[in-house]
C-alpha cells in the first residue's frame, strides 16, 4: 500500500527530465558528489564502511545486498534533480493543482438523520492548487502520515463531497482503509 507521502514523491518524480542513475557504482558516485566528495558522509548515510563506498566507486563491488540497494536507490531518488522537483511543486501549488486517484473507505460526520456509514469508493479528481500547496507544505514540514491523510480528506471533502461549498454544508469526511492511491501532476 502506498502512503500519501510516497504518492506525492512519485508524482514529483514523474516530472524528472533525466533518469536517475541505475547501477550501484553510478548511484554511489552521485551520492559522493552530493556530499562534497566525502566518502565518510555517504558511508554514515548508508550505514556501511567508508572502505565499502570506495570499493563501489572503483567498481570493485557491483551488486549490493538487497537492503543496501534499497537504501542507495532511496537516497539517490531523494536528492535527484532538486530544481526540477522544486519547479514541479511550485507549479502544482500555484497553477496546475494535482490529480488524485484513490480507492478508499470514506465515512462522514454529518447532521443527524443523514447517513454516516463508511463506503468504499473509487475517486479520480483534480485537486485545486491550494490543496496541492497544503499537501506539499505539510510534507516538507515533516507532517505524519495521519496528518497528510487528514489534509487529503479535507481536500476530497471540499472538492467532491461538498462540491466546493455548493452542497452538504458541515459534512466532515474521514479517509480510511486506503486500498489504492496515486497522485499525478
Amino acid at each position: 500500500m502506498t502512503t500519501i507521502g510516497e504518492g506525492l514523491d512519485k508524482a514529483i518524480q514523474g516530472a524528472f527530465t533525466r533518469p536517475a542513475p541505475k547501477s550501484a557504482g553510478a548511484q554511489m558516485r552521485y551520492l559522493v558528489r552530493q556530499h562534497q566528495r566525502s566518502t565518510r558522509r555517504v558511508a554514515e548515510l548508508l550505514g556501511i564502511s567508508q572502505r565499502t563506498v570506495e570499493r563501489y566507486l572503483r567498481n570493485q563491488i557491483k551488486k549490493p545486498r538487497p537492503e543496501l540497494a534499497e537504501r542507495l536507490e532511496r537516497e539517490v531518488r531523494a536528492r535527484w534533480q532538486p530544481q526540477v522537483r522544486a519547479r514541479a511543486r511550485q507549479a502544482a501549488a500555484t497553477t496546475t493543482g494535482i490529480m488524485i486517484d484513490t480507492r478508499a473507505r470514506f465515512g462522514f460526520t454529518a447532521a443527524p438523520g443523514s447517513t454516516d456509514d463508511a463506503r468504499l469508493r473509487h475517486l479520480t479528481l483534480a485537486l485545486p492548487p491550494h490543496h496541492a500547496a497544503r499537501l506539499f507544505q505539510a510534507q516538507e514540514a515533516g507532517a505524519t502520515e495521519d496528518r497528510l491523510r487528514e489534509i487529503a480528506a479535507e481536500a476530497l471533502g471540499e472538492v467532491y463531497f461538498r462540491d466546493n461549498g455548493r452542497r452538504a454544508h458541515g459534512l466532515e469526511v474521514e479517509f480510511t482503509d486506503l486500498e489504492h492511491l496515486q497522485f499525478e501532476l
